[in-house]
C-alpha cells in the first residue's frame, strides 16, 4: 500500500485545529500527519505539540499563503501520496482507503478530489470543489454540484469515479513525484486558483485528475477569506488571468484572453452599479496586475499544444442566458 502524508496548512488557526484535528486523527490510521505552520502568532504550534505529539510540525519562516506555504513544507515530506487538507475540514471514516485504491489501480491518475460537502449544511455540496471542477473556454471555474452561487443537494447524482479538470485545494491528493515534476504550486499566486493552475499544468503533461465519490469530507469554507471579501475577488480574478497566460494552448492565448477581459469588465460594471465599489476596484486591480506581470507569466509558458481543456464554451452564457443552473454531462463546446 502506498504511503500517504496528510499535510494541514495552518496560520493562526488554533480554533480550527481544536475543532477538526480530532476527526483527522480518528479516521487516518496508517497515514503520517503533519501541520505546516505559516509562522502563526497565536499558540497553534504549542497546542498541537501539547495535545497531538504524534503529529509532525513543520514551521515555515513566514506567512507564505497557500502556494509557497505548501511548497516549502512539502520539501521535507517524503511519503508517496500528499493529502493537502484545509484546517477547516472534517474527514469521515474510511476517507483514505478509496483514494489509495484508486491511485494504485489507475497509474494515469495523478490528482484526486474526494466528495466535498458543506460542514454547515451536510446534505449539500460545498462551494469550493463540490464533486469536481471544470473551467469554460474563458477560464471561469465551476463544479459538478456548484455553478456560480447555485449549490446542489447531494442526492447521489455525482456518485461516480470520473475524470475532472481540477481538484479543490480544500482537500487535494497528488502523487509526490508529479507534484515535484510540476515544481509545486505557483508561488506568485499566494492563494486562490493555484490548484487549478497546477491541475492545468498536469493536464498539459497528460496526467489525469479524478473525482473519487467514495471518499467524503466536510468543509466549512471561507474560514480565511469569506466569499464577499474584495480581497478574495481580487485574487480570484487576478490569478485566473495569470493562469490563462501560462496555460492556454498555442494560438488561443490572445483571442481567448481578450474576450475574458471583456467579460471581466462586464462583471466589474455590475459591481459598480450595484454599489459594490470595493469589488469593482478589485477587478480593476486584477487587470492592472495582468499588464504588470504579463511577460513574467508569458515566460512561464511551456510548449502548450492544443488540447480541449474546457467543458463548455461559456458557463456565463449557459447559466445566465440559457438557465443551466446545474451541471450537465452533455455540456458542449458551442453556444
Amino acid at each position: 500500500m502506498k504511503s500517504i502524508a496528510i499535510v494541514i496548512l495552518n496560520w493562526n488557526g488554533k480554533g480550527l485545529l481544536e475543532q477538526f484535528l480530532p476527526s483527522v486523527m480518528a479516521h487516518s490510521e496508517g497515514a503520517a500527519i503533519y501541520v505546516a505552520d505559516n509562522a502563526s502568532t497565536d499558540d497553534s504550534v504549542a497546542f498541537v505539540k501539547a495535545n497531538y505529539p504524534a503529529i509532525q510540525i513543520i514551521e515555515n519562516k513566514g506567512n507564505f499563503g497557500y502556494a509557497k506555504g505548501y511548497n516549502d513544507a512539502l520539501q521535507v515530506v517524503e511519503e508517496e501520496i500528499y493529502a493537502l487538507v484545509n484546517s477547516d475540514v472534517e474527514v469521515t471514516e474510511g476517507w483514505l482507503e478509496p483514494v489509495i485504491e484508486l491511485f494504485e489501480k489507475d497509474t494515469e491518475t495523478a490528482i484526486i478530489q474526494p466528495k466535498i460537502l458543506d460542514y454547515k449544511n451536510k446534505t449539500h455540496f460545498e462551494y469550493a470543489g463540490a464533486a469536481g471542477g471544470f473551467i469554460d473556454k474563458y477560464g471561469y471555474p465551476f463544479c459538478r454540484g456548484r455553478i456560480f452561487d447555485t449549490i446542489e443537494k447531494d442526492n447521489g447524482q455525482y456518485d461516480d469515479t470520473t475524470e475532472i479538470f481540477w481538484a479543490s485545494g480544500a482537500c487535494f491528493f497528488i502523487r509526490k513525484d508529479v507534484y515535484r515534476e510540476l515544481g509545486g504550486f505557483d508561488e506568485d499566486f499566494f492563494a486562490h486558483q493555484e490548484e487549478i493552475d497546477l491541475c492545468w499544468r498536469a493536464f498539459n503533461l497528460n496526467y489525469k485528475a479524478t473525482f473519487c465519490y467514495k471518499s467524503v469530507i466536510y468543509h466549512v469554507g471561507g474560514a480565511t477569506l469569506s466569499t464577499g471579501n474584495p480581497r478574495k475577488t481580487h485574487l480570484n480574478f487576478r490569478n485566473s488571468l495569470w493562469m490563462m497566460v501560462k496555460n492556454l494552448p498555442a494560438g488561443k492565448l490572445f483571442p481567448v484572453l481578450v474576450m475574458r477581459m471583456v467579460l471581466d469588465g462586464i462583471a466589474g460594471i455590475r459591481f459598480l452599479f450595484s454599489g459594490q465599489l470595493s469589488h469593482f476596484w478589485a477587478i480593476l486591480m486584477a487587470h492592472y496586475y495582468l499588464y504588470v506581470k504579463f511577460f513574467h507569466f508569458l515566460n512561464k509558458r511551456k510548449s502548450n499544444k492544443y488540447k480541449n481543456y474546457y467543458k463548455t464554451k461559456s458557463i456565463i452564457w449557459t447559466y445566465f442566458v440559457k438557465g443551466g443552473k446545474v451541471f450537465d454531462k452533455n455540456f458542449n463546446n458551442s453556444l
